[in-house]
């Protein structure tokens, strides 16, 4: 269909975009804990990969770290949304810190994929990108046994020493597409491979890849609000690049290059689950200043999940 050539610029908003409900669950975590027990309070790496929630957090006295031992015995830490391997669970309780753990419930489904695995005796495959705290967190769940795949060529090499006793999970956050072409290859040199009952990928991470490739149906570029280091942000603009049209990954409207606009009408902004809607807005404003372009959100899925706080920071009745 040929797009229709209008004068005035159009910025179309991906729906739905912006936050998913674990990333809000783990950002209210620090700030209740904040509220109740005061600062400073400890977060194992960042809560959320997005660098302007972080830089708020921070300077409303979280204090984050990579590793438990910059933490003093005692204190109160919250693990991030990404999850932890259970050596650092251990550490925590051996060294009487006070734990909030902030792990998404859909990556703590993944852990409990990967123990149940574990215990039927599966080698156990993680499909994922290795550099990612979700996967160390997941990978880290048991003593060994777990083979990374981040590649079809990564399962086409794979050697399990079970091949008829093996398993797979995925990361959250992966590409739906490239997740379901590593399947494929596994699937294609093991037929006995044994999935998860549901599958891994999060909900708000199809949602907004799906929301993407709509988007791209009518946009002549995309802006995708998010941090370089968040996995879904980055799994967004490669959706749109798939399908022909140029992303680019902003963290805030400082971001923008007034030259990616030269020429284009029909403006597509989206943002990862760990962007806020304020930057969304932000940039969507910054965008207007520059083109004086109207804004239309798209039709999408309209999300309603909710997950809730862990009890010790629950609102008492």
């Amino acid at each position: 269909m040929t797009k229709p050539d209008t004068q005035t610029p159009e910025i179309l908003l991906a729906n739905p975009r912006g936050f998913c409900a674990g990333v809000e669950r783990a950002i209210e975590i620090v700030e209740h804990a904040l509220a109740r027990f005061g600062a400073p309070i400890y977060v194992r790496h960042e809560v959320v990969h997005n660098r302007h929630v972080v830089n708020g957090l921070r300077t409303r006295g979280a204090i984050f770290v990579e590793e438990l031992d910059e933490i003093p015995d005692g204190a109160t830490v919250i693990f991030s949304a990404h999850g932890v391997p259970l050596s650092v669970q251990r550490e925590a309780a051996r060294r009487g810190l006070r734990v909030f753990d902030a792990t998404c419930p859909l990556v703590n489904k993944v852990h409990n994929e990967v123990t149940r695995m574990h215990t039927q005796n599966l080698e156990i495959v993680m499909i994922g990108h290795g550099h990612h705290p979700e996967v160390e967190g997941t990978m880290g769940q048991i003593e060994g046994g777990i083979h990374l795949v981040e590649t079809e060529a990564d399962a086409a090499a794979l050697r399990p020493a079970h091949p008829e006793r093996l398993a797979y999970v995925t990361q959250t956050t992966l590409s739906v597409d490239d997740a379901a072409g590593i399947v494929g290859t596994l699937r294609a040199r093991f037929p006995a491979i044994i999935g998860p009952k549901k599958d891994d990928i999060c909900y708000a991470t199809q949602n907004r890849q799906d929301a993407v490739k709509r988007l791209a149906q009518e946009a002549d570029v995309v802006f995708v609000v998010g941090s370089k280091n968040s996995s879904n942000s980055n799994r967004l603009c490669e959706v749109a690049a798939l399908l022909g049209v140029t992303a680019h990954l902003v963290d805030d409207s400082d971001d923008i290059d007034p030259a990616w606009l030269t020429g284009k009408k029909k403006i597509g902004v989206t943002a990862g689950a760990s962007a806020p809607e304020a930057l969304i807005t932000e940039v969507i404003h910054h965008l207007q200043k520059l083109t004086a372009a109207t804004a239309r959100e798209l039709d999408g899925v309209s999300e309603k999940t909710v997950f809730p706080l862990p009890k010790g920071l629950q609102e008492k009745s």
